[in-house]
């Protein structure tokens, strides 16, 4: 944690000592980096407005996320703010990159709120940093009028002033007010008490179903060869390298090593697996049924 401290110490520092530029000097920068890659006018960019970053890592600190992390992020949303800014649209660099900046430490927050994914469309995440701040004033008015506010009554007057859904608000004050547990602590305080996690249910595929799954594959499997006997050296060498292979062959591939035009391969590979259906429908009874599903 000192050494954190101190990185963020020096990091400042650098960043406060870095030059501050004027729009016209700005604007050439920018240009240099966007028709040029010119990674000194870049790194001179960037460096210029370091300090508005960090400023703005500052104001999340409340949220539990070390400092040093969150000048990383700002520091990544202050480069995809360079290199998606456009000078020719008459705005300031400082202006434009305050929106990078502020949606990549956002997006770091929540992603390390917890375990559990808090949020992820724009609503949530204007629920997820305004919440807490609108509901401090909603109860400082109805305390005003000698009003007090019920929890439903609270979640409607924020889901109204926060413009979301309601439910999206129940969960919200779910996620914030909650915390993470492991899923091995026991469900008691007995030495032998059961851990919760076993008491999830196992969503994998039981013994049963493994069992048909096999059957059917061993199944089909065996009418695939047999269908595939009836048909030519030529027929059994196009299925295999355009249907078996990890990486299927293109049409024009085979051609060129065969010696027929991409047109013959394809009309070729639908005459063999019109002969392979043929042969499945009629030696197998169950096929018909199989292939209908």
């Amino acid at each position: 944690m000192a050494l954190d401290a101190n990185y963020d110490r020096t990091l400042s520092r650098t960043a406060m000592k870095a030059e501050l530029l004027d729009a016209e000097t700005e604007l050439k920068l920018a240009y240099a980096w966007r028709d040029e890659r010119d990674e000194e006018a870049l790194h001179r960019l960037i460096t210029a407005y370091m300090r508005l970053a960090i400023s703005m890592a500052a104001k999340f600190k409340r949220y539990g996320a070390p400092m040093n992390d969150l000048i990383q992020e700002a520091g990544l949303g202050l480069m995809k703010a360079a290199d998606k800014f456009d000078p020719d649209r008459g705005v300031r660099f400082s202006t434009y990159a305050v929106w990078w900046i502020k949606a990549s430490i956002q997006d770091h927050v929540m992603r390390n709120w917890s375990m559990v994914r808090t949020g992820s469309t724009s609503s949530q995440k204007s629920l997820f940093f305004n919440m807490r701040r609108v509901q401090a004033r909603l109860e400082r008015e109805a305390a005003q009028r000698g009003e007090a506010l019920d929890r439903y009554q609270m979640r409607e007057m924020i889901s109204v002033e926060v413009g979301v859904p309601l439910h999206d608000v129940e969960m919200m004050e779910g996620r914030l007010s909650g915390s993470d547990f492991s899923l091995n602590a026991t469900q008691s305080t007995e030495d032998e008490g059961r851990e919760w996690i076993d008491a999830l249910e196992d969503e994998g595929p039981q013994a049963e179903e493994k069992v048909a799954f096999k059957h059917d594959i061993d199944a089909l499997r065996g009418w695939l060869v047999t269908a595939m006997t009836k048909l030519n050296d030529r027929e059994q060498f196009i299925i295999r390298e355009r249907k078996l292979r990890e990486t299927p062959r293109t049409l024009e591939c085979l051609g060129n090593e065969l010696g027929l035009s991409k047109e013959r391969v394809r009309q070729l590979e639908a005459a063999a697996f019109a002969k392979m259906r043929k042969s499945l429908e009629t030696d197998a009874s169950e096929v018909h049924e199989f292939l209908a599903h």
